[in-house]
């Protein structure tokens, strides 16, 4: 599995989302801006309120998206631990695992990575450990071959 190419990977999957959340944050903002006074009273107001809603909805997921996005950004390709933390790959009985952030299986090079944030419930599970320590996924027990 290349790290390089898992990294430059997800980036790009991530940079995908940051544009359809920038997109859709800002269609709701024009949505809310062009709302008209109408006879009705409060139908006016009502849909600008509903428009702001939905644009901060947007906004706090393409803040979210940029926010992981930064995660990645600080793990280097070439470096390897000799114990899990944030920006490992492993390799391990149960397939490929990173631990970055949750985006759970990509398939990159014809292999299944599993993306998993360190909070994760698996992604706990696998820090500090190293090759040849046990870890449970999905209710079973797996060994960590390597680290990458």
């Amino acid at each position: 599995m290349n790290k390089a190419a898992l990294l430059t990977y997800l980036k790009s999957l991530l940079e995908e989302r940051m544009m359809v959340a920038w997109n859709a944050m800002e269609a709701a903002q024009s949505s809310a801006n062009d709302q008209g006074k109408s006879s009705m009273g409060d139908k006016y107001e009502t849909s600008r309120s509903m428009g702001q809603l939905d644009r901060n909805m947007h906004a706090r997921q393409y803040e979210q998206v940029r926010l992981e996005r930064l995660v990645l950004e600080k793990i280097h390709d070439n470096e390897v631990a000799v114990r899990a933390a944030v920006g490992s790959l492993l390799e391990t009985s149960a397939g490929w695992f990173l631990i970055a952030v949750s985006l759970g299986a990509v398939k990159v090079e014809e292999e299944t990575v599993i993306a998993v944030s360190s909070s994760s419930p698996v992604g706990a599970s696998l820090l500090g450990k190293g090759p040849g320590d046990q870890f449970e996924f999905m209710k079973r027990q797996h060994k960590i071959i390597a680290l990458h």
